[in-house]
């Protein structure tokens, strides 16, 4: 790890109604990438709507998604960052092993910060996935960020 800290952003995302990751982040190939914080609101408009199930998840493809381009936290910060990010799965990629998960009220958000020492490695060419479930479509905003 060079130490180059980032974030990955998403712009409002629909959840639909199955299923569905709306975030991923690859780590580059032999470069670790350590998450320590993963956060999540939606924009629900009705208080009786059930909670969405929010999951953050190994992820062994790809799926089908958008590019999205994680930014770097220091603008001085030399070195490139070879991190990858993507939003919005229309096919969804294979997952494995569930990291967290937490159900979330449609009209609330969840932030999960790692404490010193606990964050989540994803392995060189691994990837990591935020994906919900929810009853009701709703739009949200998620974010990942990390150190690569």
């Amino acid at each position: 790890m060079a130490g180059v800290r980032f974030a990955a952003v998403t712009s409002e995302v629909a959840t639909g109604t199955v299923t569905k990751t709306i975030m991923q982040v690859t780590a580059a190939s032999n470069q670790r990438v350590v998450i320590d914080e993963v956060g999540v609101s939606f924009k629900g408009v009705s208080a009786t709507d059930a909670p969405i199930l929010v999951e953050l998840v190994r992820q062994t493809t790809a799926g089908t998604m958008t590019a999205l381009a994680p930014k770097k936290l220091h603008e001085g910060d030399d070195e490139t960052l070879q991190v990858v990010s993507s939003h919005t799965a229309t096919a969804e990629p294979t997952s494995t092993d569930v990291i967290l998960s937490q159900l979330v009220h449609p009209q609330s958000g969840y932030t999960w910060q790692a404490s010193f020492g606990r964050q989540i490695q994803v392995k060189g060419g691994n990837r990591l996935g935020l994906r919900v479930t929810a009853s009701v479509g709703v739009n949200c905003v998620a974010r990942m960020v990390g150190e690569e």
